[in-house]
């Protein structure tokens, strides 16, 4: 097993590129949920991932629908997290497992309300200081933070 990162309609390229290394250096498994704003053949995902993109095991969706009943029909007991600005817990304050999911949203919105709200204890933040002007990290900071602290939980297993 492994876990899981979820990016819901990602849009840069490069950013998911960068996860995609992230990903494949961590051995997490990368759901992307489509529409994407690229191609996956684009050549700048291509380039933020390297020479990496074999180590990176891939999963797409055609919808958030379509991913919502493959993770309850394949991964019925792995707990889903949704990554917000808007959720009142941290990253740090839940204890992540193997095969967990970490779901982000596109960068210019986030994940839908719906889906944060309606698993609202499912729903974590970053700390960012307590200032109007910062509205999110990165997406791909955000990925590498969250998946960090979940290996790190897990001991970081197969990993040197």
């Amino acid at each position: 097993m492994a876990i899981n990162v979820v990016l819901v309609e990602p849009e840069i390229p490069a950013n998911t590129g960068n996860i995609a290394r992230t990903c494949g250096a961590s051995g997490a498994v990368l759901h992307l949920v489509k529409p994407l704003g690229f191609s996956i053949d684009d050549k700048h995902v291509k380039r933020a991932g390297l020479d990496y993109w074999h180590f990176v095991n891939i999963v797409v969706h055609e919808s958030l629908d379509d991913f919502l009943e493959y993770k309850r029909r394949e991964h019925p007991e792995a707990a889903a997290y949704y990554l917000s600005t808007k959720a009142k817990r941290r990253h740090t304050d839940v204890t992540y497992r193997d095969g967990d999911f970490l779901l982000f949203g596109k960068e210019t919105k986030g994940l839908p309300e719906s889906l944060i709200f309606g698993d609202y204890e499912n729903a974590v933040r970053i700390p960012m200081l307590d200032d109007p002007e910062f509205r999110s990290l990165n997406l791909s900071n955000s990925v590498a933070i969250v998946l960090y602290e979940a290996l790190r939980q897990m001991g970081f297993e197969n990993m040197r």
